[in-house]
C-alpha cells in the first residue's frame, strides 16, 4: 500500500466518525470521542498505531491550569513534527490556553476533522473558525504532524 493510498484510507476512516457526539476520554463510533481519542481510534483502524495507546488519566480543562504538554508529548510518541503545510491522513495540534491541547486529523488544510466540545466529530475550515483565533483574532499557535516518514 502507497503512502498516498494509506492518507486517503485514513481520511475516509475519520469521515465515518462523522456527528458522534464529544464524550470525555471515550473512543466508541457513533456513541462518543473526545479529540484525544478520536486520532487514536482513526490511526489504529488504519494500522498506523496500536490501537491500545493509553494517554492515562487527563482532566477536559488540563489546558487551563497547568503548562505540561501533555498532549503534544504524546503525539510526539507517534508522529514527527513537520513545517508544514499538512497533509491530508497528517495531524495539526494547536494551543489552547497554556498548552497545545485540541488536535485534528487534516483532510486538506486547513480543513480538518475534529472532535470538539458540545459539537462532536466535524469538518471543517479552521481559517475561518472562531475558534482557531485567539482574543483579538489572531490565529492559534498550532504545529503539524506526521505518521509517514515522507516528510
Amino acid at each position: 500500500m502507497t503512502i498516498d493510498t494509506q492518507r486517503q484510507e485514513v481520511v475516509a476512516e475519520a469521515r465515518t466518525w462523522l456527528r458522534t457526539p464529544y464524550e470525555h476520554h471515550q473512543k466508541v463510533k457513533g456513541a462518543g470521542v473526545d479529540c484525544a481519542m478520536f486520532p487514536v481510534a482513526v490511526y489504529a483502524a488504519c494500522g498506523l498505531m496500536p490501537e491500545d495507546t493509553d494517554f492515562g488519566a487527563y482532566p477536559t480543562q488540563w489546558h487551563l491550569h497547568h503548562d505540561e504538554e501533555v498532549y503534544l508529548n504524546i503525539v510526539l510518541k507517534y508522529a514527527h513534527e513537520i513545517d508544514g503545510p499538512p497533509e491530508p491522513g497528517d495531524f495539526a495540534l494547536w494551543k489552547f490556553a497554556k498548552t497545545f491541547a485540541h488536535g485534528g486529523i487534516v483532510t486538506r488544510w486547513p480543513w480538518v476533522i475534529h472532535s470538539y466540545i458540545r459539537r462532536g466529530v466535524y469538518e471543517e475550515d479552521t481559517s475561518i473558525c472562531a475558534d482557531f483565533r485567539q482574543k483579538g483574532g489572531a490565529p492559534r499557535p498550532v504545529r503539524f504532524f506526521s505518521l509517514w516518514s515522507d516528510q
